[in-house]
């Protein structure tokens, strides 16, 4: 259902996943593919941190039928919340050319990892709404931020937050291994509380899952349907370091269901709180987002999410 899609812009990031002008042909191709399916599409290229949303706004006041991201799951999630803070009512749908680190879309919706494989599945693809995840620091509200995978707080926060971020321009993903090895010597894991309609947990860590895939080759929130209106939720309550690493080999077969002191279950909405005034660092999509105390909540029909034609 794109034969209303004519006006495009392709929103790429070319500091993401190595991009060069290796990609850029890439992307020459992918256009005239979007051209041949009646998608006319203008490239505008970001030039640091936050570019993507103020061009993802632009677009919209344009009127542009279609925003097209190229990059990792950073840049994919400034553009989301470009467009989801839109209020003068035309919203614009969204697609994705993977071009990143990690892009945890591509992989939920079976998208090919080559550009041009992507972009033809896209041109025969069909606009779907589907709800975000909004996470807001209480005590700084003015930082709330949309997010379209996942979100989290505890470890998985602080190794965001301690990211070298030329380590990873250089390592891609091994910088975030590398830094979780570093935190299982150095953070002290403490608990905070998690609440939702279901009840409360002290937990060490909490994933808030939209969806399936985490990030690298592994998959958490199973249960999360990025076309659903809930959370798919994962907590850990254990404060060992040791006991964390003893979850890998489950987390790498995937058998962390099957696993004692994990815990899964599904929410619309929840808060993590501290207990005490350990820091306690919550991101959303691997991007920094604030210390606890932290609300993440369904928004539904958030984003209109331009899916492949046959996704397998």
């Amino acid at each position: 259902m794109t034969f209303r899609l004519r006006n495009a812009l392709l929103i790429h990031n070319p500091n993401a996943g190595n991009g060069g002008s290796g990609r850029r042909r890439l992307l020459d191709e992918a256009r005239r593919l979007f051209a041949g399916g009646g998608i006319e599409t203008d490239l505008s290229e970001t030039t640091g941190p936050g570019h993507a949303t103020e061009i993802a706004q632009r677009a919209a006041d344009e009127g542009r039928h279609l925003v097209i991201a190229c990059g990792g799951d950073g840049t994919l999630n400034e553009i989301v919340n470009g467009l989801a803070a839109q209020k003068n009512g035309h919203r614009v749908p969204l697609a994705l050319l993977p071009g990143g680190t990690a892009n945890i879309l591509a992989k939920e919706l079976a998208l090919p990892w080559d550009i041009p494989s992507a972009a033809e599945k896209l041109v025969r693809g069909t606009v779907k709404e589907i709800a975000l995840g909004l996470a807001t620091p209480l005590e700084q509200p003015e930082k709330k931020k949309y997010f379209l995978s996942v979100g989290g707080a505890g470890p998985d926060g602080m190794i965001v937050y301690g990211i070298d971020l030329d380590l990873k321009a250089r390592l891609g993903i091994l910088a975030y291994w590398w830094q979780g090895a570093r935190q299982l010597f150095s953070y002290n894991f403490p608990r905070f509380r998690v609440a939702t309609n279901e009840g409360v947990i002290e937990a060490s860590l909490v994933i808030v899952g939209r969806t399936k895939n985490y990030g690298g080759p592994f998959k958490i929130t199973t249960g999360a349907d990025l076309f659903e209106d809930h959370f798919e939720l994962m907590a850990l309550t254990t404060q060992s370091g040791l006991r964390y690493l003893s979850y890998l080999p489950s987390l790498w077969l995937g058998d962390l269901r099957e696993t004692e002191g994990v815990h899964f279950w599904k929410a619309k909405a929840l808060v993590c709180e501290p207990l005490d005034k350990n820091p306690i660092y919550a991101q959303v999509d691997g991007e920094p987002l604030a210390r606890l105390p932290v609300e993440f909540k369904i928004i539904p029909r958030a984003l209109k999410l331009l899916v492949p034609s046959t996704p397998s």
